[in-house]
């Protein structure tokens, strides 16, 4: 249903206060361990905080999160990797057994990682809803904890309903070819899409 990921640069701008995300996504040599990366630079601001943060996500040819690290510019690092089927560690090996079932991430701050679900389960209109449990980053804390969110796929490859499980949020998200999304009500708005 989406195009063969190429190389593609893409900025949101959040619709609430200052800031600005500048994400390059593209395939990588498979003997880098990973198929897919995403890396990130964004500015912003939430709850009257400002932040500067910088993330890289891989994943394998099936989008499933390899692994993420996201650091801010004061210095606070989180790293965490994955087995693709639910399982994570840190990059010392402990396992962290109470993100079992995450295959995805979310970051608090950016739609991009709405990508990382739709792209993987290639929902259509009559795959119903995907109930998942995400492995959710706050920007404040870089505290990950376990959030439950639902996808629905409204219209084939082009618009997707993400809501949370508990009912307090939900957004229609419209999305291109690639399945990045084009704008996220009350939240971000794609600036540009550079295809190389």
């Amino acid at each position: 249903m989406f195009r063969a990921l190429s190389s593609t640069t893409v900025r949101w701008r959040p619709l609430e206060g200052e800031g600005l995300e500048h994400l390059t996504i593209r395939h990588l040599d498979a003997s880098v361990g990973a198929a897919i990366r995403a890396e990130s630079v964004l500015i912003g601001e939430r709850g009257g905080a400002a932040y500067g943060v910088r993330y890289r996500i891989d994943c394998d040819a099936g989008w499933r999160v390899t692994s993420f690290v996201i650091g801010t510019t004061d210095g606070r690092r989180l790293h965490l990797l994955s087995d693709g089927s639910g399982h994570w560690r840190t990059p010392e090996g402990v396992a962290l057994p109470r993100f079992d079932g995450c295959i995805d991430i979310d970051l608090a701050g950016t739609p991009f990682t709405n990508t990382l679900p739709i792209r993987r389960l290639n929902l259509t209109c009559a795959s119903g809803t995907a109930k998942l449990k995400m492995l959710y980053v706050p920007f404040d804390s870089f505290e990950p904890t376990v959030d439950g969110q639902h996808y629905t796929c409204l219209e084939d490859g082009k618009l997707y309903r993400y809501e949370a499980e508990d009912r307090s949020f939900t957004a229609d998200l419209p999305v291109d070819e690639d399945g990045l999304v084009i704008d996220y009500p009350t939240l971000f708005q794609r600036l540009s899409l550079e295809t190389i």
